[in-house]
């Protein structure tokens, strides 16, 4: 089966065959011939298989050819919205918008994507000009249609995709209450990765009639995809990934977590071991998040950590890892992550990291679901633990108790370099006095001290001071980076001093820079 068998326009033949594409998915094949005739669809097929273009085809040659005011025949009319396409994430609509583009470029229709996290103001102009189709996120879509800016009398053909995450969301009642302002008479198309009883539910009270389409059931996962599980403490999971990424080795990775906090917190970590990594969540401005799904596409980095919410919108060819760092309390969003690899007919690789809490009740659903049991990767060497990421300047500055290791004035000579009368001989050794201020630009003596210096960790157990040696041989830089966040044991607070530099309680602290003399506490 060809698309031309399909009874799709030339315009759209000629666009497809520019994308090399000539023979289309299953769900394409079973989806587009129903709905260009007229027939709602309930559509549930894994990601990767082509749902986007399996409704935006058809949709384009519809609106192409059958609305009453033509594009291809009144290119300067304005245009009433005959279509809207309702989207979960910012990045899905962006991406619903490109295919759009790309398939509809010779059909001389219109289309506007608007979400928020960015202005209104072009958005509102796109949609004063007139638009054929419209992409949107429901909370942005709403606000525009409050202010007035948006019109769905004309609305035609109505498509809900990813309906799951939909759900999950919480957009239900935003989803009812754009429903409700559309014409009673239209089209349906509602696609989903997954078809809990939920979605059942919201599909009866949209859908007349519909043709159901199920691909692959919601438990299949690609056969291609090699799944394994490492059992892991939480504590060692950073280190875990970062051992994997320089072993396997991982070229394009998709890591999966559960909170938006954890994956900035594990990206902080990952640079600080010389692993360029970005994070991708709700919390982010939608630049950042378009910068850092371009940087993952292009190759500019080789890892992106991402929450499932933001995930919907990534798509991208060629991943070859996906890292469930957080296993999923849902078996099904397991499914759905893994689908991100093994596209096309490639080989992918997903490996879990599994607690010893509840991800082990959460690994036993997912066995359970996909009616599969996962191997355990028993074969990993030991690895070295991950830097910890590094505290902010203003907390370390107003910390008044034990200071992770940095620089010390004792390293530079002092103004007065000649022990008080009085004072407790160690208190001036140099090499057993602890610093309590950080130097601002570090000598060649500071960093080979640093790189001296041993984690208490390390003096109970040896055998991870060998593995450290052994990883210090995959970079010099990643390791140095390491080593110089190490945090020393607690000390003891000093001597309180006879006379001068500190006030009463030891509160009052002065910091010598350029023989000068400055307080850097409080009374």
């Amino acid at each position: 089966m060809t698309f031309a068998s399909l009874r799709l326009a030339e315009p759209l033949l000629v666009a497809l065959t520019g994308q090399d594409y000539t023979i289309p998915t299953p769900i394409q094949a079973k989806a587009i011939p129903p709905i260009l005739d007229g027939k709602d669809i309930l559509g549930c097929a894994q990601t990767g298989t082509g749902k986007t273009a399996a409704f935006s085809l058809p949709l384009l040659q519809r609106v192409m050819l059958e609305s009453p005011h033509r594009p291809s025949v009144e290119p300067h009319r304005k245009r009433q919205t005959r279509a809207l396409i309702l989207s979960p994430t910012r990045e899905l609509a962006s991406q619903i918008g490109q295919s759009i583009r790309t398939y509809g470029g010779q059909t001389g229709v219109r289309y506007a994507v608007i979400f928020g996290g960015v202005g209104q103001h072009a958005q509102v102009e796109a949609l004063r000009s007139g638009v054929d189709v419209l992409i949107a996120t429901p909370g942005r879509l709403l606000d525009l249609m409050n202010q007035g800016h948006v019109d769905l009398r004309h609305i035609e053909f109505f498509v809900l995709d990813e309906a799951d995450r939909m759900l999950d969301m919480g957009f239900i009642h935003d989803i009812r209450k754009v429903v409700a302002k559309l014409p009673a008479k239209r089209q349906n198309l509602m696609f989903s990765a997954t078809m809990p009883a939920e979605i059942r539910k919201l599909a009866d009270s949209i859908l007349h009639h519909p043709v159901n389409i199920e691909i692959a059931p919601v438990a299949s996962t690609a056969d291609l995809i090699e799944q394994s599980v490492c059992h892991v403490a939480k504590g060692d999971k950073p280190s875990l990934l970062a051992h994997l990424y320089h072993d396997l080795p991982m070229a394009r990775t998709l890591v999966f977590m559960r909170t938006k906090h954890g994956a900035d917190r594990l990206v902080r970590k990952l640079r600080a071991g010389d692993i360029h990594a970005e994070a991708i969540h709700g919390d982010k401005a939608q630049n950042a998040r378009q910068r850092s799904l371009s940087n993952f596409k292009s190759g500019k980095i080789p890892m992106l950590v991402a929450t499932d919410i933001a995930a919907r919108g990534i798509d991208v060819d060629g991943v070859t890892h996906v890292i469930n760092f957080d296993i999923p309390n849902e078996p099904e969003t397991y499914v759905h992550r893994i689908g991100r690899t093994g596209r096309a007919g490639a080989s992918g690789v997903a490996i879990a990291f599994c607690d010893h809490g509840d991800e082990r009740g959460f690994l036993r659903d997912i066995e359970k679901l996909i009616r599969k049991k996962i191997e355990v990767r028993g074969d990993l060497p030991k690895f070295a633990p991950v830097p910890k990421e590094p505290a902010h300047a203003g907390r370390e500055s107003g910390h008044r108790g034990a200071q992770p290791a940095r620089q010390q004035h004792g390293d530079r000579p002092r103004a007065n370099s000649h022990p008080r009368a009085g004072s407790h001989p160690r208190a001036n050794d140099q090499h057993s006095q602890k610093p309590r201020h950080p130097q601002p630009h570090s000598t060649s003596h500071d960093r080979a001290a640093a790189e001296r210096a041993v984690h208490p960790r390390e003096q109970r157990h040896p055998q991870i001071r060998t593995a450290a040696h052994e990883h210090a041989a995959r970079g010099a830089h990643a390791i140095a980076s390491m080593t110089r966040m190490i945090s020393p044991p607690k000390q003891h607070k000093p001597a309180k001093p006879q006379h001068g530099g500190h006030s009463k309680g030891g509160r009052k602290q002065f910091s010598f820079a350029g023989g000068r003399k400055k307080s850097g506490g409080h009374r």
